[in-house]
């Protein structure tokens, strides 16, 4: 179920990421620095086509519908044409921040969200590299919003708007944005550094277009020089050739982890404590490695 406007606005999209990852391609191809593969960027086009036919699926099915009704029962109604939309991507900018801080902080929700990282280039079409199962849920971020006043087909208008600024930023080709944008919104420097797989900066960035909640909330990191950002997952996966390898492996490293004979409370401990937690050390979270690294005693 889409608007017409979204509809209008993915067909322009369309050739606006086709000749920026053209140019990306052959750019980078021309300075022999090789940021695509055909490997990774056909999983990248697939996943977001997986991505995309299941977000029709339960957008159609179920998930609009729920938006409706909240907005039928919203708490009031903003009438300035100028102040609904700047407020709207304000709450929409910050629930992407509160889920993707779950995402990455809760080790359920990183199951799903992963796949996203497990890419070890980046590039234009890493941004494409998609949270498969992601619209089971994301629209739950969305219902305050709803109650808040705003039409569901403006959330997922918004919605495609704020995501075709988080794909640009995918991209190593742009070094540092002017110092008063980078105080701002995320830039691509910024999120380099939420792709890498360097224990500094695990978790960091979470924000999609706005930097300024990463600032606030104490998950902002710096892109440092001496740090070199590595790309990927701290553990790979093992056969990334598998497209369901490179969906499920976390959910079958849980599986793994559920089947452990550890009480109950420790189980649910594997699903939602961040990724890495363990009841005996034997794998430690992103605050674990970073505390370690800086020589501080570990209290998690």
């Amino acid at each position: 179920m889409h608007s017409s406007r979204e509809a209008w606005f993915i067909l322009i999209s369309i050739p606006l990421y086709a000749i920026l990852i053209g140019a990306e391609i052959i750019l980078s191809n021309w300075q022999h620095r090789r940021l695509y593969s055909i490997k990774s960027t056909l999983q990248n086009v697939y996943l977001t086509l997986i991505n995309a036919g299941l977000d029709f699926i339960l957008r159609t099915a179920f998930y609009v519908s729920i938006l409706a009704w909240s907005f039928q029962h919203r708490f009031f109604t903003v009438e300035n044409v100028y102040l609904y939309w700047f407020l709207l991507f304000l709450l929409e900018d910050f629930a992407f921040y509160v889920e993707h801080r779950v995402d990455h902080y809760c080790r359920l929700f990183w199951a799903v969200h992963v796949t996203h990282h497990s890419s070890e280039e980046f590039n234009l079409t890493t941004g494409f590299r998609s949270s498969v199962l992601q619209p089971v849920y994301r629209f739950v971020y969305f219902i305050p919003i709803a109650l808040m006043g705003f039409d569901p087909l403006d959330i997922v208008f918004m919605y495609s708007i704020t995501q075709t600024y988080g794909i640009l930023v995918h991209t190593q080709y742009i070094n540092k944005m002017p110092s008063w944008f980078e105080t701002i919104f995320v830039s691509p420097s910024h999120h380099r550094v939420h792709h890498a797989s360097n224990i500094r900066y695990l978790d960091k960035n979470m924000g999609m277009c706005l930097i300024i909640w990463d600032k606030i909330f104490g998950t902002f990191q710096e892109e440092v020089d001496d740090d070199p950002i590595r790309y990927g997952l701290t553990k790979p996966i093992e056969n990334d050739n598998n497209p369901i390898e490179v969906i499920f492996h976390e959910w079958r490293s849980i599986g793994s982890d559920l089947r452990k004979k550890v009480p109950l409370g420790v189980k649910l401990k594997y699903l939602f404590m961040p990724p890495g937690w363990s009841h005996d050390g034997s794998t430690k979270t992103a605050n674990e490695l970073r505390k370690e690294l800086s020589g501080k005693p570990v209290t998690e």
